[in-house]
């Protein structure tokens, strides 16, 4: 059982010279800070820079003012942009790239591989096509969220039902692949509705929404999907050491008393309910899922344990980063989705090559 489990904790990791365990030790230990650090240093960052910069120690004094229930002395304008322009976005680019990392973190341990991401089983293209239907048909904001969330649901559920009804030897694979065959369709219903909407009003909005953006983002969106995230992280959480052994077959995995079938759907619901709310609220904003999981695994190795939290902070902290250039670097905002792909793409394509060259 202890090989198993060692193993299942090994997924991912590539074949090197092994170090000395003291030394081994002290780089891991001073890699486990990196995340933290960064993510303090760009939240910083985001409440500073931008068109009205803001002194870090003014930022501090804002903050103890409100602490203390006193005055700050600040210029009123400063205070408004901290606390009713800046704290919004924070707070949501914090949750919502922690819950794609999360999800993504889960979706590469369940399904044993390093190039899944959160929309694997259709949850972002069941998103988007809800939340579609509620900008074709002019639905209130409230509702074209609710559409957006509960279509990512129903997405996964459909693919969930034809991997229960389809009887194969490898359910993961039937699971993926009608992942593949959902999103599919329902990016077709998505661009059917694209050609059908008014391409003045309703149409610009569509697309602006499929690019990503937290502009719009109130503290009632983020309330709305506080519970949803909420839950699927504590699923993760809670089954944080069941993930290294479910990276094992599922023979062996039963062979250590885990009844996989349960725990696979747990599991899914959980990265389900994070990868939807987020995408209800921000719209579709890719790579995070994908690429934040392997810079964490690089720093704390495979363990799901050490691999879940670093997960959130790098996700958090990749998207808070990424909020910030978008209103800083152009005259207009840019889409997050856009911005997510420039940088994501390169650096993946540097984590890939670094990679295959272990395997040699």
């Amino acid at each position: 059982m202890r090989r198993a489990i060692e193993k299942a904790k090994g997924f991912g990791r590539s074949e090197a010279a092994p170090m000395h365990v003291s030394d081994a030790t002290k780089a891991g230990r001073a890699r486990r800070w990196i995340a933290p650090s960064v993510l303090i240093l760009i939240v910083i960052a985001s409440f500073c820079v931008g068109p009205y910069a803001i002194a870090p120690d003014d930022l501090v004094r804002s903050i103890s003012s409100r602490a203390l229930d006193r005055a700050s002395g600040l210029d009123p304008v400063a205070e408004t942009v901290i606390w009713q322009i800046r704290l919004p976005r924070v707070l949501a680019a914090l949750a919502i790239g922690a819950a794609l990392a999360s999800a993504g973190a889960a979706y590469q341990g369940l399904f044993r591989n390093p190039l899944v991401s959160p929309d694997i089983l259709g949850v972002t293209a069941g998103a988007s096509l809800g939340a579609v239907l509620g900008i074709y048909f002019s639905l209130p904001v409230v509702v074209i969220q609710a559409l957006a969330f509960g279509g990512g649901l129903f997405a996964v559920a459909l693919v969930y039902l034809v991997g229960w009804t389809v009887r194969a030897r490898d359910p993961m694979l039937v699971l993926v692949l009608a992942g593949v065959a959902i999103g599919a369709l329902l990016g077709a219903c998505v661009s059917l509705i694209k050609v059908l909407a008014d391409p003045y009003n309703q149409l610009p909005a569509i697309t602006y929404w499929l690019l990503g953006s937290l502009s719009a983002v109130t503290p009632g969106d983020l309330i709305s999907v506080t519970p949803a995230i909420v839950l699927g992280l504590a699923l993760l959480m809670l089954l944080r050491w069941r993930v290294n052994v479910m990276s094992l077959d599922d023979e062996e995995a039963r062979a250590l008393g885990l009844n996989t079938g349960v725990l696979r759907a747990v599991l899914i619901v959980g990265a389900t309910l994070l990868t939807a709310a987020a995408v209800s609220i921000s719209g579709v904003i890719g790579w995070i899922g994908l690429l934040t999981p392997h810079v964490a695994r690089a720093l704390v190795g495979a363990d799901f344990g050490r691999l879940l939290p670093t997960s959130i902070m790098l996700g958090g902290g990749f998207l808070v980063g990424v909020d910030l250039i978008a209103r800083s670097a152009a005259a207009i905002e840019i889409p997050l989705g856009v911005l997510t792909a420039v940088l994501g793409a390169p650096f993946f394509l540097y984590l890939l090559a670094s990679t295959t060259r272990g395997w040699r």
